[in-house]
């Protein structure tokens, strides 16, 4: 194929493997710098969050049991993004290493609409990825918003959304500064643990190859209205393409990912509250502004959930709160160190009947 289209393929085509990154890169830098130029963080409340990260790092070692590295690094919303897209690649990769494609030989024109689709798809799906990190890192305090298994030991939390949520909800900075400093030392300790980490990689490839069968339909789909009367109706309604396309909903592998993350949530959640609780008092405020933030404001971190099939909406979170403080009263925070393990994680059915969940940690050969 020759002319303008065989320059522009050939140009898409040597871009490599990692031309999807390079795409979700860019875009999501765009997205994550916004209208007001994604402001690094003030130097006085950097400072302030580095005097109380030792103290609140010891009270996360007594909660753990264990001595983590509580170091951190104060980021903007673009240095959020970045550290979410190297995290989140390696378990994206079942979509991009096997990209649908379109099968339209026998149609006329078709061999140059498979090839545009060959070279095109993997710059679309490097689209979608960007635009979601981008607009992850609008709200997000940091890497802990989502509960996926993490490759570094590395807390990085953006200064300037922390303030933000703290001023509008009219809390002490001092307050919120603890509690997002202890749940992201908190969770980044969970979630490098290997026995965790294997645990929720497993879950995420089951739903990730959900998603990527959702693709397949799509392109499926598109494949069969690839005809010029058919094609007149995409021109003329691009979202009837939609239409009748079935994604991924509640199956059998969203159901054990949603119930394992909503649960590490749950307890990431009270085990911040009773660190910031046991340096501050009583926090019912920040418990209550922190429940609605979930519930109203969170939507850049739904869309970045939704890619690994995970729901932050829904029942199984109030299931989870409840398994959760159910067992902080009768067994106290340290019933969740099995969370530290690969068989710890609870089961859909384990996330209504706490109890069977402790009788089979605690008698896992693994206690």
């Amino acid at each position: 194929m020759g002319g303008m289209f065989g320059d522009i393929f050939q140009m898409l085509g040597q871009q490599g493997p990692d031309a999807w990154f390079q795409t979700a890169s860019q875009l999501a830098l765009n997205v994550a710098r916004g209208d007001d130029g994604d402001p690094n963080p003030l130097p006085a409340q950097r400072q302030r969050l580095e005097e109380l990260a030792p103290l609140i790092g010891r009270h996360v070692d007594a909660l753990l049991s264990q001595v983590g590295d509580y170091s951190f690094t104060a980021v903007n919303r673009s240095e959020l993004t970045m550290s979410a897209l190297t995290e989140w690649r390696p378990l994206l990769e079942p979509l991009t290493q096997r990209p649908p494609t379109l099968d339209l030989a026998n149609l006329e024109g078709g061999a140059m609409m498979a090839q545009l689709a060959g070279v095109m798809g993997p710059l679309f799906l490097g689209f979608q990825l960007g635009s979601v990190a981008g607009h992850f890192s609008e709200r997000s305090w940091s890497l802990s918003a989502l509960v996926l298994p993490r490759e570094r030991t590395q807390h990085a939390l953006v200064v300037n959304n922390i303030v933000r949520f703290a001023d509008e909800w009219s809390l002490d900075r001092d307050v919120v500064f603890t509690f997002a400093l202890a749940r992201e030392f908190i969770a980044g300790t969970v979630l490098t643990q290997p026995g965790t980490g294997d645990a929720l990689r497993a879950l995420v490839l089951d739903t990730v190859k959900d998603a990527a069968a959702a693709q397949g339909d799509l392109m499926t789909k598109l494949q069969g209205m690839m005809n010029p009367e058919n094609m007149k109706e995409i021109m003329a309604n691009p979202e009837s393409l939609l239409s009748g396309i079935s994604l991924p909903g509640e199956t059998a592998a969203t159901e054990k990912i949603n119930a394992a993350t909503a649960a590490l949530a749950a307890y990431f959640d009270a085990a911040a509250l009773f660190v910031t609780q046991s340096m501050h008092g009583p926090q019912a405020q920040l418990a209550e502004a922190w429940r609605r933030y979930r519930l109203t404001d969170a939507r850049g971190e739904d869309a970045a959930a939704a890619l690994f099939g995970v729901s932050l909406q829904g029942p199984h979170h109030e299931q989870a709160v409840s398994f959760v403080a159910t067992l902080q009263i009768q067994h106290g925070l340290g019933v969740f160190d099995a969370f530290l393990r690969s068989d710890g994680l609870p089961t859909p059915a384990e996330l209504s009947a706490p109890e069977q969940w402790v009788q089979r940690v605690t008698t896992s050969p693994l206690a």
